[in-house]
C-alpha cells in the first residue's frame, strides 16, 4: 500500500465574507497523479495554493509527507523545498540564462555546490528537450519552452512532490502538447502530481484519480474511466458537455 504524500482535512479558506473551500477532505498517495477540474471560480487553484500556503488555510490540517503545515513549528520554507510548483506564469528570472534559472534554487539553499546543480540542470535540460537553449535568456524562448524550463527549474530540487497549476492555461495548441508530454514522462517516472487542468485528455488518460470541484466543495471523485464515461453527479455531467476532450 503506497504511502500518503498528501492529507488534506476539512479544509476551509476564506477571502474576507467569500468562503472559497468550505471543507475539502483529499488524500494523495505516493507516486499517484490527481487531477482537479471545475469551472473557474470552483476553487482548484486556490485547493493548490493551500498545498504549499502560498494561501494560508482559514482552518483545517495540510499534511505534506507526515509534517503537519498548520503546526507553527514546522518550517514552512523547508517544506516548500520538497515541492515543485508550477504556475500559468513561467516566473523565469529575466536575467539569468536558462541553465542559471535552473541552478539557482539548489545553490541558495545549499542543497547543492555549482557543480552539481550544473550537473542537474544539464541532466533536466535534456529531459525536456532543451539542453541546446542553457546559454539562453527566456525572453528568447517560447512560451512553452519557458514552461518546460519552469517545471526543470522545479525540478531541480528533487521534490516528493509536484503541483502544477494550470500550467497550460497561457499556451496555443503546439505548446500545449509539447507541456503535456513532459508532465506524462513525469507521471510514468513515479512523480506524485496534483494537476489543476482544463486539459480533459490529459486527466483521462494519465490521472489515478480526478475530482471535480464545485462551489468550493468536492462534487464528485474517482478513476478517470468512471468520472468521463460515467459521472455520478449532474454537475460533473454538465461541465463534461461543455469541454473539450482532446489533448
Amino acid at each position: 500500500m503506497s504511502k500518503p504524500i498528501v492529507q488534506i482535512k476539512r479544509l476551509h479558506k476564506s477571502f474576507g465574507d467569500v468562503e472559497v473551500l468550505k471543507g475539502i477532505d483529499l488524500t494523495v498517495n505516493e507516486g499517484e497523479v490527481v487531477c482537479l477540474i471545475g469551472a473557474s471560480g470552483s476553487g482548484k487553484s486556490t485547493l493548490i495554493r493551500c498545498v504549499n500556503h502560498l494561501e494560508t488555510p482559514t482552518s483545517g490540517d495540510i499534511i505534506v509527507d507526515g509534517v503537519d503545515l498548520e503546526d507553527p513549528k514546522t518550517d514552512l520554507n523547508l517544506m516548500r523545498e520538497e515541492m515543485g510548483m508550477v504556475f500559468q506564469q513561467f516566473n523565469l528570472f529575466q536575467h539569468l540564462t536558462v541553465k542559471k534559472n535552473i541552478m539557482m534554487a539548489p545553490v541558495d539553499r545549499k542543497r547543492m555546490t555549482k557543480e552539481e546543480a550544473e550537473k542537474k540542470a544539464i541532466e533536466l535540460l535534456k529531459m525536456v528537450g532543451l539542453l541546446d537553449k542553457k546559454d539562453v535568456y527566456p525572453r528568447q524562448l517560447s512560451g512553452g519552452q519557458q514552461q518546460r524550463v519552469a517545471i526543470a527549474r522545479s525540478l531541480a530540487m528533487n521534490p516528493k512532490l509536484m503541483l502544477f497549476d494550470e500550467p497550460t492555461s497561457a499556451l496555443d495548441p503546439k505548446m500545449t502538447g509539447e507541456v503535456l508530454q513532459i508532465m506524462k514522462k513525469l507521471a510514468q517516472d513515479g512523480m506524485t502530481m496534483i494537476v489543476v487542468t482544463h486539459e480533459m485528455g490529459f486527466a483521462r488518460d494519465v490521472a489515478d484519480r480526478i475530482f471535480y470541484l464545485e462551489n468550493g466543495i468536492i462534487a464528485e471523485e474517482g478513476a478517470p474511466a468512471q468520472i468521463f464515461t460515467n459521472p455520478q453527479y449532474e454537475g460533473t455531467r454538465e461541465f463534461l458537455r461543455h469541454t473539450n476532450l482532446n489533448v
